[in-house]
């Protein structure tokens, strides 16, 4: 039998993070710790290896029954290879140092057994609350591998340079960063996309770090479904992204 498939091997590699292609991740167990890993990501594995549900803390339910933000996990463990993946997301490995990932949950494919996630509130600088803007710090010496739809674009911040991203493409950025939430529009229109040009909130960066942005965003530019109502062009309703996308990542 023969075909150019084959050529899509195995990756040959002793790094417990490997890519084996840019939608495809490939995580050694054999002689490292346990990983964690977003449910049902599992794609393949080889080797004697144990999938199970990952435990999480009273303090981690509680902050996720309330703001609808955590990690969904599976513990995986044992000897061998398993391969993970997504939705064909691209797939990014970063290493966490002292100073911690903040993250939206959503955009995790996986990550160390001994890192740390806490959830946290984004500053409004509207001075709105309610608006959902939760996100996850991860701390700890270790790897995580995020995901995101397409490839992505790394801003640096400095204290010379000040980054402004729409918070429906910011996928994650250095904790160390100073950050505010601000709308382009009147606090009493908030929801209302600034005039026609379909941009809304955005997260404003300042300090020392990186900023992880993706090419996709949350909602449809205003407009984008004509004929559809106006719930539509907010992603919500039978018309929605949310409603054509359940169970992705933009949902």
């Amino acid at each position: 039998m023969q075909s150019p498939l084959f050529a899509h091997t195995e990756a040959q590699t002793q790094d417990r993070y490997a890519l084996q292609n840019p939608q495809l991740l490939r995580v050694s167990l054999t002689g490292h710790d346990d990983v964690l890993a977003r449910k049902g990501s599992m794609v393949a594995y080889q080797g004697m290896i144990e999938f199970d549900g990952e435990y999480q803390t009273r303090g981690q339910s509680n902050a996720r029954s309330h703001t609808g933000e955590g990690l969904d996990l599976m513990r995986c463990s044992g000897q061998g290879t398993v391969y993970l993946a997504n939705l064909a997301q691209h797939v990014h490995v970063i290493d966490v140092d002292r100073d911690g990932l903040t993250v939206d949950g959503t955009y995790v494919l996986a990550l160390d057994s001994t890192l740390h996630w806490d959830t946290i509130a984004v500053d409004s600088h509207a001075g709105i609350s309610g608006t959902g803007a939760y996100n996850l710090v991860v701390t700890g010496q270790g790897k995580i591998a995020l995901m995101t739809s397409g490839q992505p674009l790394m801003l640096q911040v400095t204290p010379q340079t000040v980054i402004n991203a729409d918070a429906d493409a910011v996928v994650a950025w250095s904790t160390s960063l100073r950050v505010n939430m601000q709308a382009p529009t009147s606090s009493s229109n908030v929801w209302r996309r600034r005039g026609s040009t379909g941009e809304g909130w955005e997260l404003g960066f300042t300090g020392q770090g990186y900023v992880l942005v993706q090419p996709s965003e949350l909602l449809p530019p205003q407009g984008a479904e004509l004929g559809q109502g106006l719930m539509a062009q907010y992603g919500v309703g039978q018309q929605g992204a949310h409603a054509r996308n359940q169970g992705n990542v933009w949902s």
